[in-house]
């Protein structure tokens, strides 16, 4: 009985010697996995403080460099035709013959409607009749004088009768006269009936139809001349001091491919009253495909100037002030820069700096936001392609630790 309880307590304590070993293994693995994570952790942090290093390629520099820049004024505008017309009623009535329609051509002098002449006809009749009967008592008038005179000299009548006779001759010939002129104005009032081109050109709108009754100066018709075309642009008085009549200008038009060249033909001496601008007119060459209102923006070139550039597309505007990033010892630095001095070198935008160095390496915009102070590993076959225009879209570098 003794022996059966000994074996039963050495079984209960290797039961407690293997449990509390069990809980002892499982504390020491517990422990060593949260050592793990702890240098896991500290490894982690330790990368977090190390600062990364670009790795820039070659699109993402630019160097700044001496060029010859032209400089220039941006400029923006509507085409607007050398000449265009409106056509108008010069006499009321019924509107006739009227036959063009937007888009077709028309000539100098050519036809284009009639208004209804009945009344301007019975008015030309009534102004002959009436020159016709003026121009009979002239006629009576004159006879009767020349008679007089003879009867005068003979001792038949007194001078007073023949001062008479002669005061009735000047008041007929001075109502023939005044019948005359209103027949003139009636053949004029018929002329009016007619309707003509003044210039040759298109329809460019048409504004009544045949039917209608319209009144003295209503508008018929629109035309427009495309031969040749101007664009009106307002300027600041400080960016047209250097226009000068003569200067050439680059445009683009909306709608055309290619760019049209245009000339500064003349300057409006006086500024606007509200806007304080000056006004500014281009001259443009016929250009197939060309309508008068469309949109066109460009630059008129004022002069050339050599001085350190870049493009003007390396600058950043992620912060109050624009700046350029640009490297210094393998490491970023930002520098701010004003945009007020601007020319174009073989058609791109270009900033001129006064700040930078030449052969100074700038970042591109396409080279992201980077933080000052940021080490930069650039290739040296990167450093030596840097060029000051670029003509693809520059790619962001690539970071490594």
């Amino acid at each position: 009985m003794s022996e059966t309880k000994r074996t039963r307590r050495w079984i209960q304590w290797l039961l407690l010697a293997l449990l509390a070993l069990g809980l002892g293994l499982g504390v020491l693995r517990a422990l060593g996995k949260r050592a793990a994570q702890r240098e896991t952790a500290s490894a982690a942090a330790t990368a977090l403080q190390q600062a990364p290093v670009y790795e820039m390629a070659a699109q993402d520099l630019v160097a700044v460099q001496s060029l010859s820049l032209s400089l220039g004024v941006k400029v923006s505008g509507s085409l607007k035709a050398l000449q265009d017309a409106t056509v108008k009623a010069r006499t009321a009535g019924e509107l006739q013959d009227l036959t063009r329609r937007e888009g077709e051509s028309v000539k100098a002098g050519e036809v284009l409607a009639r208004i209804d002449n009945t009344e301007a006809l019975a008015k030309v009749r009534q102004a002959e009749q009436q020159a016709l009967s003026a121009r009979a008592q002239v006629a009576i008038a004159r006879r009767t004088h020349d008679n007089n005179q003879s009867l005068v000299g003979q001792g038949f009548i007194s001078a007073t009768a023949l001062d008479t006779s002669g005061a009735n001759l000047a008041a007929a010939e001075a109502t023939h006269q005044a019948a005359v002129a209103a027949l003139d104005i009636a053949r004029k009032g018929l002329g009016d009936t007619v309707l003509r081109s003044p210039l040759n050109g298109q329809v460019a709108a048409r504004l009544a139809q045949n039917g209608e009754r319209v009144g003295v100066d209503a508008a018929i018709l629109e035309l427009v001349d495309l031969s040749g075309f101007e664009v009106e642009v307002a300027l600041s008085p400080a960016d047209a001091a250097g226009v000068r009549p003569g200067q050439s200008a680059r445009l683009n038009v909306e709608g055309l491919a290619q760019p049209v060249d245009a000339t500064v033909a003349r300057i409006n001496p006086s500024v606007q009253t509200g806007s304080r601008n000056v006004l500014v007119y281009l001259r443009l060459p016929a250009t197939p495909g060309m309508r008068q209102g469309l949109f066109v923006q460009g630059r008129i070139v004022t002069g050339q100037l050599q001085a350190a550039a870049v493009p003007l597309s390396a600058v950043r505007n992620d912060k109050p002030e624009p700046y350029l990033q640009w490297l210094q010892d393998g490491q970023v630095r930002h520098q701010t820069v004003p945009l007020d001095r601007q020319g174009e070198y073989q058609g791109e935008p270009m900033l001129v700096l006064d700040g930078l160095p030449l052969g100074t390496t700038v970042l591109r915009a396409g080279a992201g936001a980077i933080r000052e102070g940021t080490q930069v590993k650039v290739a040296a076959a990167a450093a030596a392609t840097a060029t000051p225009a670029a003509s693809t879209m520059p790619a962001g570098g690539t970071t490594t630790r």
